[in-house]
This record gives C-alpha cells, sequence and structure tokens, in this order.
C-alpha cells in the first residue's frame, strides 16, 4: 500500500486546525499540531513565551516533536495520513523570527519527504490571538510568505486552499488527492 503523508500548513488563525479537525470527524487519519503543548511545557517551566525568550530551544522541541510525527505516521496502517504542519514549518518560523537554523533541522527536511503541502493563506476575517497565538495579523501574512518560500525552496509545490467553508475547503483537499 502507497502511504500519503499530507501536510497543512499556514500561518496562525488561518482556518488550518478547524480543517484537519474536520478531516479527522469524517473518518480521515490526522496527526494534531504540537506547539501549543511545546508551549504549555514551557509555561509549566517558568517560561512565558519559549519562542520569544528562546526560538533555537522551542524549534528544537518542535523538530523533535514533528520527527516523532513523521515515524507515527509512517507506522499507520492507512493510505494517506494529514499532519498539522511539517517539518519545514520549524525552519519557516526560524526564519521569520531571524533565527539561524542549524545544519541538523535541514537535513531533517531532507530526510523526511511529505507527499503534498496544502498551504492555507491567512485570513484577516477569522484571525484571533490568545495566550498560544500572539501574532497580530500582519505577523501572520509574514509568516505565511516564510512557510511559502520554505516548502517551495525545499522543493514542495504548495497547494493554496482557497477561502471558504470546512467542507469546501475540505472538499478542496481531498478532491486534489484523488
Amino acid at each position: 500500500m502507497t502511504k500519503q503523508k499530507i501536510v497543512i500548513t499556514g500561518g496562525p488563525s488561518t482556518g488550518k486546525t478547524t480543517v484537519i479537525d474536520y478531516l479527522d470527524s469524517i473518518g480521515e487519519v490526522c496527526l494534531h499540531e504540537i506547539s501549543r503543548a511545546v508551549t504549555l511545557k514551557a509555561q509549566e517551566e517558568g517560561i512565558t513565551q519559549l519562542f520569544l525568550e528562546n526560538p533555537t530551544l522551542f524549534s528544537q522541541r518542535l523538530l523533535d516533536g514533528r520527527i516523532k510525527q513523521f515515524h507515527e505516521a509512517t507506522d499507520i496502517k492507512h493510505s494517506r495520513i494529514f499532519l498539522d504542519r511539517g517539518i519545514p514549518d520549524v525552519i519557516a518560523y526560524m526564519n521569520y523570527s531571524n533565527t539561524n537554523n542549524p545544519d541538523n533541522f535541514l537535513e531533517a527536511c531532507a530526510t523526511h519527504r511529505y507527499d503534498y503541502v496544502f498551504l492555507l493563506p491567512p485570513w484577516k476575517e477569522i484571525h484571533v490571538t490568545d495566550n498560544e497565538r500572539y501574532e497580530d495579523f500582519e505577523q501572520a501574512q509574514k509568516i505565511h510568505e516564510c512557510l511559502e518560500k520554505t516548502y517551495t525552496e525545499l522543493g514542495y509545490a504548495c497547494i493554496e486552499v482557497p477561502f471558504g467553508t470546512i467542507e469546501e475547503r475540505s472538499t478542496f483537499i481531498l478532491e486534489q488527492l484523488d
């Protein structure tokens, strides 16, 4: 059986996690975002905003978690697995914060390849901030640009998901795979 590893990515407040949750609810196999868990664990350790205070440590924790997810996806007995963000997201966010990418980050991207990348664009009407999502809309747009550039430079052809209802966006994604 050929297994497809499919990344759904985008900046803050693009509807990415909502699409993943919907795909999960209709029976698709999905692995969920880990950055909130990393952020909450750091807060338990007394670090208010790990990404801002120590972007390299935050990124290393994300990289480790996303590599673990990649291997988990490999082990799942299903023809396609959706991932809420991929390993290249770590590099994109480091680029956004003007942090140097250690060589092992690029090596991880080279050795852990995805089959499809769906990129959700910034969507002002649904943009919100909270304790873990602190970026304003302008920052979200810059993150989107970094994501698109990083995935493209790593050899991926990003498929942009148009605005629409959750069902429309999910149908668009599924139709691209069929």
